[in-house]
């Protein structure tokens, strides 16, 4: 064998030693759990022959506690970019058959060096966490791996989409990079995440969790918001982040890509005409009126099983990719309470940052009230959203649908926070408050002193509906641009959407604003 042929095979042997992870019993052993290797999930994620590894034969340079005797190249994390459907993205995987697929500092500096080039280059990044956490062996070079990724996942922000998909445990300060991405996928019964495990919490509050309860898919889906898909199995995780590319822009200078259809611009979605119950306290489910708004009645729905009051998501309207904020009545008669608010905040700030036009449909009664709400800081978290809202200059185009009561009418794109185009249906109610609390304030006297108290409650009552549980009073004075049937909605917001697509609205020069967070 010539010279040449030695160091080929020098470098093949290298290659194969990093692509076989921790050994054949350590895969076997991820396999048993139901979960993938790491580069399975690459080559899952990316187009068939597109992954292109960075750093496979990169080592870890601790010499304490034996871990000089036991290198293995590549250091429990693989790197690379890669396409999905013809769109360049960047990746990373930890591999959990390698140390466990703890972070090491040579392991954190290659998912920095991915960072890196996604910013240079305007890519989306999605990383793929299954890991034990930091390498114990290595100490302050491990924390200083994860301090150095949660500063690109900062700088990235708002810049190019990033997605986390946790695929196993993610403990400690591991969470966070996660946490200050733009979305969390899980996948049930094996992802964890959590800052301290069941063990420190029974050893410290005497408290007993399961690791399911404390931090698993479902906790994170529904009671701590952390989370913004629930995923079966691996599969299904990598085809949610597949889904969710397809509809971002590649990073904040571009628009987001448009989806063919065959769904007609102007269909008349006759069925909204009849959608609203005659009683106003009766709830309907707002999902129904997305569905038909929509391209096709796709919708991607974001967080669909925290702060259900709200329904915040992704679809199309005339091929262009929108956001979609709307009060669920279904659920707290749609109010708008401490999550919630944070929820579609966070939503609204997303869709601005990546140029997608934002479409809000409003039934709301109002601010939740009570003790909890007022001393969780309903002020405060209330006040992010009208934050977002205002802060907001893509196209925004909102449909009061039924009640539009108080501060709530203000907060949800309303005309006077700059609401590009701003409608209500004929079942629209405009007011600070409801009939019935309003009449009391302002008629307590009257109703006190009259002759028959319910009939001359009921006859206020029904002169104020007249006067404000209608569009019209504030179509006058010009705060809707048009009272409009609900079977011609889907038409009337795509052209509106097409006129404003190439809305520009300039800000004042600042460092950034302070959101009341």
């Amino acid at each position: 064998m010539s010279s040449t042929e030695q160091r080929l095979q020098d470098l093949r042997n290298r290659k194969a030693r990093s692509e076989a992870g921790g050994g054949q019993a350590r895969v076997d052993a991820q396999h048993n759990r139901g979960k993938m290797t790491a580069r399975e999930r690459m080559e899952m994620l990316l187009d068939d022959g597109s992954f292109q590894e960075i750093d496979a034969l990169v080592e870890h340079r601790c010499r304490d506690f034996n871990m000089d005797t036991n290198v293995i190249p590549g250091d429990g994390v693989v790197t690379g970019h890669g396409t999905i459907n013809g769109r360049e993205v960047f990746a990373f995987a930890q591999d959990f058959t390698v140390y466990g697929g703890s972070l090491g500092e040579m392991h954190g500096l290659k998912i920095c060096k991915v960072l890196d080039m996604a910013l240079k280059t305007g890519r989306p990044v999605i990383g793929m966490n299954d890991s034990g956490g930091a390498r114990i062996q290595e100490g302050v070079a491990s924390l200083g791996s994860y301090a150095e990724i949660f500063f690109r996942n900062v700088r990235a922000s708002g810049v190019v989409p990033q997605i986390s998909v946790i695929m196993g445990p993610c403990a400690g300060g591991a969470v966070y990079s996660p946490a200050i991405t733009d979305f969390v996928i899980m996948v049930d019964q094996t992802a964890h995440m959590f800052i301290t495990g069941p063990e420190v919490i029974k050893t410290v509050t005497n408290e007993v969790v399961s690791f399911e309860d404390l931090g698993g898919a479902m906790t994170h889906g529904s009671k701590s918001g952390v989370s913004h898909f629930t995923a079966s199995d691996d599969e299904s995780a990598l085809a949610l982040a597949r889904e969710l590319t397809d509809l971002l822009p590649q990073n904040n200078l571009e628009r987001p890509p448009t989806k063919k259809t065959s769904d007609p611009i102007d269909r008349k979605c006759d069925v909204l005409d009849t959608i609203i119950p005659d009683v106003a306290t009766k709830p309907y489910d707002v999902l129904d009126v997305i569905a038909e708004i929509l391209d096709d009645g796709g919708f991607l729905e974001v967080q669909a099983d925290w702060a259900q009051n709200i329904v915040v998501g992704f679809g199309h309207l005339g091929s262009q990719t929108v956001g979609v904020v709307a009060n669920q009545p279904k659920v707290l008669a749609g109010c708008l309470d401490i999550d919630a608010s944070d929820k579609a905040a966070r939503f609204v700030r997303f869709c601005d940052a990546f140029n997608i036009p934002l479409i809000t449909l409003e039934d709301v009664p109002g601010f939740l009230p009570g003790t909890n709400q007022e001393w969780g800081g309903i002020i405060r978290h209330g006040a992010k959203l009208l934050y977002a809202y205002a802060e907001a200059t893509v196209p925004k185009l909102t449909v009061i649908l039924r009640k539009a009561y108080g501060g709530a009418y203000d907060v949800m794109s309303s005309k006077h926070i700059r609401g590009d185009y701003n409608v209500a249906w004929p079942t629209g109610e405009l007011a600070v408050m409801g009939a019935d609390g309003a009449v009391e304030i302002i008629h307590k006297r009257r109703i006190a002193h009259a002759r028959n108290a319910e009939q001359e409650r009921a006859r206020l009552t029904e002169d104020f509906n007249e006067k404000f549980a209608n569009p019209y009073k504030a179509a006058a004075l010009g705060y809707l641009d048009d009272v409009i049937e609900p079977s011609e909605t889907r038409r009337r917001l795509a052209r509106a959407l097409a006129m404003l697509m190439d809305k520009e609205e300039l800000r004042p020069a600042r460092k950034h604003g302070n959101i009341p967070l």
